[in-house]
């Protein structure tokens, strides 16, 4: 029941049916808008990680193809959560100034072209400015992401976390799964293997402007024009909700936030050189595609579980804890024995990588209003992403120097366990406007 996924929140939502609507806005009208808004969330989802693992499948042939050593391919593999840094801390500021859908709509399309671009930019440099346009378009719609549920949904925050990270899974486990295969059904060329999932980030560019369309021949919604709730002019809910929220005051902001990188350390090490570890521990490169996939799908039916249950949680400490303890399990076969229980390390760390949902909805959870859910947003993500850009970049260079993973998959153990102590703390049931206030 929606009562019971935001019965931890300080204070209650406000319900759409209280909210008046728009002079001149019909039911039907709202109900269509409504829908197209679930439609827009899932396809933006969806591309949210295809940049990454399709990369992550092919890095072989790309650093074959372009003449790249291993740290410029573990350099690589750090450049989306630094891009996440730095474009994700102007989410906010953007959505101010234009509206969340039309900053949304923007990313689609960076996407779009940075993914059509980057395989045929011809150079390593090219390369990566064209991976780093479709990264700013990511960027700013992780930002986004919670902040436009938390408007449109705020009674099923849960819910609807938990669909938005599930179609985030899915299109991560399908470029990870269907990339090997769908290059060598374009005649083998990596160039073409990347490029097709251009397509998928122009279909999501679709529902966003329809949306923007209605905005302007309608006004059906105050949440395209800034931070305004559903049905409400937008200058009324900002005036409502405190702009200067000094984020920086929370320690469960900070906490949060230290969590938020420590998983996508986790996360992004993962994407970028797990197939590279089945298969120089010998595992052929389509399984390791598939293993990979394995390791991205889990989070399909987790990351709609997950979020429901946190909500429903005073503290998310205990869920924490069972990620944690399922990446050490994990780590450690890896290390061991890579390739005889490969299926079972790819399920477990699976597991260990729902951290991120699980992230997402303690954002939602940690702030009262919409303002302070897109600055606790911007704040944990993009101080986060910027925790999380030496994993990858140290992966690489202590695999180029020591001659195997037994160092880096080390390091990746090492790490999940300030990952649990501080998601812990991070889960317990406060608000950051209440923390920054005292």
């Amino acid at each position: 029941m929606a009562s019971e996924e935001t019965r931890t929140m300080s204070s209650p939502p406000i319900r759409s049916s209280a909210i008046t609507e728009p002079e001149g806005v019909t039911p039907t009208t709202r109900a269509w808008t409504t829908r197209l808004v679930v439609v827009g969330i899932v396809l933006t989802a969806l591309n949210l990680r295809p940049a990454i693992t399709s990369l992550g499948a092919l890095l072989e042939e790309v650093r074959d193809g372009l003449g790249m050593s291993g740290s410029v391919a573990g350099l690589l593999t750090s450049v989306p959560p630094l891009c996440f840094a730095a474009f994700g801390v102007m989410a906010p500021r953007l959505a101010r100034r234009f509206g969340p859908g039309a900053v949304v709509c923007a990313g689609m399309l960076a996407i779009t072209a940075g993914l059509l671009i980057r395989p045929y930019a011809g150079n390593t440099a090219g390369f990566l400015v064209a991976s780093a346009l479709a990264l700013m378009g990511i960027a700013v719609s992780n930002v986004l992401m919670p902040v436009i549920v938390k408007r449109w949904f705020p009674d099923r925050v849960g819910s609807m976390t938990g669909l938005y990270s599930m179609a985030l899974a899915l299109g991560t486990a399908a470029a990870a799964a269907v990339t090997v295969p769908m290059t060598d059904a374009l005649g083998g060329n990596w160039q073409s293997g990347l490029a097709v999932w251009a397509g998928l980030a122009g279909v999501a560019v679709l529902p966003w402007i329809a949306l923007l369309r209605a905005r302007r021949g309608e006004d059906v919604s105050g949440e395209f024009g800034a931070f305004g709730g559903a049905g409400r002019p937008a200058s009324a809910a900002v005036g409502a909700e405190p702009d200067g929220l000094r984020i920086t005051r929370s320690r469960t902001a900070w906490a949060l936030a230290v969590f938020f990188g420590l998983q996508a350390t986790a996360a992004y090490i993962t994407m970028g050189w797990m197939a590279q570890i089945f298969r120089d521990a010998g595992v052929p490169a389509g399984t390791a595609g598939l293993l990979l996939a394995v390791t991205m799908v889990m989070g399909v039916p987790l990351a709609f579980v997950i979020p429901r249950l946190a909500t429903r949680l005073p503290h998310q400490g205990p869920i924490v804890v069972v990620l944690g303890l399922s990446g050490l399990a994990g780590y450690a076969g890896l290390y061991l024995a890579p390739a005889g229980g490969a299926w079972a390390w790819a399920v477990l760390l699976g597991v260990a990588n729902c951290a991120f949902p699980l992230a997402l909805t303690m954002v939602g959870m940690r702030a009262r209003t919409g303002a302070g859910v897109a600055k606790l947003s911007a704040f944990a993500q993009s101080t986060g992403y910027l925790i999380s850009i030496p994993g990858p970049l140290l992966v690489g260079v202590l695999y180029q120097h020591s001659g195997g993973w037994g160092l880096p998959i080390a390091l990746m153990a090492g790490l999940m366990v300030p990952q649990i102590v501080v998601g812990v703390f991070a889960g317990r049931n406060r608000t950051v406007e209440d923390e920054a206030a005292a």
